[in-house]
Formats: C-alpha cells, sequence, structure tokens
C-alpha cells in the first residue's frame, strides 16, 4: 500500500491530475485550497502509518482511519481524471461535442463535480463493503479413500489483521457467524494480530476461543506472524492448533497439513519432503498463507489447498496486478485434479477501504466420493 502511494505522488500523472483539476477550478484562492488540499491527500497515508505504530483512542483513531483512506481517495481521483480526460477526448475526436460545449462553465463544473464527488462514492462503497461480512459457499467431491465420513463442512478464513483499529464488535460477529455455519472444522490461513498492545491482543485471542466446531481450530502462520511481540503465542491463546510444516490426521477421517508461510525457495519444507511419510489412505487438505507454488501440490496426492494473503489487490485496479502474479488471486480453481481455493480475507491491512472481492468467509461442502 505504501509503495502504491509512492508511484502515485511521486509519477507525472500526479502532477498532471493536480493541474487539471485545478484548472476545471473557476477562482484563484480556490485553486491554491485545492492543491493544498491535494498535497495533503498524497501525504496522508505515509504520515498516519507511523502514528498507527503507537496506541491510538478516541479523536486520534477517527484521525488515523479517515487518514488511511486518503489513498484510495487519492487513487481514485486520479483515476476519474485520467476517464473523463478520455472520455471528453473521445467526444471531441468524433464531434459529439464541440471545443466551444467544452469550455462553456457548466460544461467545467459538470466534469469538476464528477472528478471530486465519484471518488468520494468509491470510497464510501469501499467501506461499507468492507464492514459487511460475506459467505462465500462452495460445494466439491473428491476421493473418499478409505475415509469413515461421507462429507466434511469446512470454515475457512484468513487475513484478520486485528489492531487497534479493528472494530471493537468486527471479533463477536465473526465468531456468531462462523458458529452459525456450524462447520466440522474451521480452518485459519494466517496474518492475525497487527500492533503491540497486550491487552488488545490477549481480547482477540480470548474472542477465537469462542468459536466451535467438531474437529476444532487450526491454522498455519502468515507473513505478518513475523512482526511484533505477541505473534509467536497468539494462536496458542486462541486455541488454534498451529501447524508449521506438520501434518496431523483428523478423527482417522481425513489428513491436514500446514506450511510455514514462505515467500522464497528455501524458506520452508518442499511439498513432496512435507508429505513423503503421509499414507494414501485418507483424504489430504493442505493449509498454505501464500497461494503459490501450486504447480508442485498438483503434482502430489493433495486434495485442496485453501490460501490467503492477495485480498484479491483490495483497490480496484490492483486486482488485475494480483490476478497477473498469483495463478489464482481470488476464488476457486482446479489445477489437475487438486482444488484451491483462495479468500480475499476477513479484514484489510492499511486502509479500511475494499473495492476489490469482499470480506469473507469461505464455506465448503465437501463430498466424499
Amino acid at each position: 500500500m505504501y509503495l502504491l502511494n509512492e508511484l502515485l505522488f511521486l509519477s507525472p500523472v500526479a502532477v498532471y491530475v493536480a493541474l487539471r483539476v485545478r484548472s476545471l477550478i473557476a477562482r484563484r484562492p480556490l485553486k491554491d485550497l485545492f492543491i493544498a488540499f491535494y498535497v495533503l491527500l498524497a501525504l496522508g497515508y505515509p504520515a498516519v502509518e507511523r502514528l498507527a505504530q503507537r496506541p491510538v483512542h478516541g479523536v486520534v483513531r477517527f484521525s488515523v482511519l479517515a487518514g488511511y483512506c486518503t489513498l484510495p481517495l487519492f487513487l481514485y481521483l486520479v483515476l476519474a481524471v485520467l476517464l473523463t480526460d478520455a472520455v471528453v477526448g473521445v467526444l471531441r475526436l468524433s464531434r459529439v461535442v464541440s471545443p466551444e460545449t467544452v469550455r462553456r462553465p457548466s460544461f467545467r463544473l459538470t466534469r469538476l463535480g464528477f472528478v471530486l464527488v465519484a471518488p468520494a462514492l468509491v470510497v464510501a462503497f469501499g467501506i461499507w463493503n468492507q464492514h459487511h461480512l460475506h459467505v462465500s459457499e462452495y460445494s466439491i467431491e473428491i476421493p473418499r479413500r478409505s475415509s469413515p465420513i461421507e462429507s466434511l463442512r469446512i470454515a475457512f478464513a484468513a487475513d484478520f489483521h486485528l489492531g487497534v483499529l479493528t472494530d471493537p464488535h468486527f471479533m463477536e460477529k465473526f465468531v456468531a457467524k462462523v458458529n452459525s455455519l456450524e462447520p466440522d472444522i474451521i480452518l485459519i490461513g494466517g496474518d492475525m494480530a497487527e500492533g503491540r498492545r497486550e491487552d488488545a491482543i490477549e481480547k482477540f485471542a480470548a474472542q477465537f476461543r469462542g468459536l466451535r466446531s467438531k474437529y476444532g481450530v487450526f491454522g498455519v502462520p502468515g507473513n505478518h506472524e513475523g512482526y511484533g511481540e505477541h505473534r509467536g503465542d497468539f494462536f496458542n491463546r486462541a486455541n488454534i492448533r498451529l501447524l508449521r510444516d506438520e501434518v496431523v490426521k483428523i478423527g482417522d477421517a481425513f489428513y491436514l497439513a500446514g506450511r510455514k508461510d514462505g515467500g522464497r525457495v528455501g524458506d520452508r519444507e518442499p511439498i513432496a519432503e512435507l508429505l513423503r511419510d503421509t499414507p494414501d489412505d485418507l483424504p489430504l487438505i493442505l493449509l498454505s498463507h501464500r497461494p503459490i507454488d501450486l504447480e508442485n501440490v498438483s503434482r502430489t496426492r493433495v486434495d485442496i489447498q485453501l490460501s490467503g494473503h492477495t485480498h484479491n489487490g483490495q483497490l480496484f485496479p490492483v486486482n488485475f496486478i494480483t490476478a497477473h502474479e498469483y495463478e489464482l488471486s481470488w476464488g476457486h480453481m482446479v489445477k489437475q485434479r487438486l482444488h484451491v481455493f483462495v479468500t480475499s480475507g476477513v479484514q484489510l491491512w492499511g486502509p479500511p477501504v475494499r473495492t476489490a472481492g469482499v470480506s469473507e468467509i469461505m464455506l465448503i461442502n465437501l463430498a466424499f466420493r
């Protein structure tokens, strides 16, 4: 997210957008006021990133949340200006509108209104979208082998990023929603907590302990588990069985494998080595924070891989970048015989705005055939 801010603010496009909007404003004092607002908008995100590292509450908390929203607002202001310029250019080339019409005060005012209001409406939708927890339900069949059960109901969630800016009622809603699904097992895909406040970490862990399922709650670490003081024991406090390059048999009905997080070769054990001593008698489910190494996983006997990490880009059109970077950035796909699921996450890191994807819990209904 910080890189996105730098790319926007330091690019010639950002300067062009500032001058373009300024040219649409009629009065000189308002022109100068807009430029000051534009600079504050561009600098807002890196400024609050530093402020958010400290305990925040009350007015400061609201200010940090507002500051985080400056990045998506800046992004969509840039896109709105480029879009209107492109549309007006096409209309002029096709002679639908004349140069005289484009220069009219009413036309310029309408254009100015769009480039200022549209980004605010998009960000408002993104805030609403982020705060509405959605259940994405899937039903698939996998080989039963010698399992004594015929079906399995999985609740899967990842990318919580719990911290001082988390909605105070979020975890209550999450636990109630998951328990209402009556899952057989709950799987957690990593990136659990942000910040260093002991009281906040313990509160979230206690709320996690309210989750209920037949086989329990299992999870794997994400890349954010390496930051801060309390990440290592959060899973234990939350009664989440943490799997790090480990395979466990669940209820004599299926195997569950969990991988360490690793963005580079050598960060974790190769998948073939991890599964080398696992018998071929039961279905096998794999938890991996990042949706990588799919080619190698598809060559093993893994039936399902569950991942998160991508947030589906979080902000449109960044989702096109994550779609290019990952074979699957969000949703479900079948690679050879391997079913891959990637969630866009229950929460976000940075701006509390989601214009790509949804805040979701995945509910996966497995039929063993």
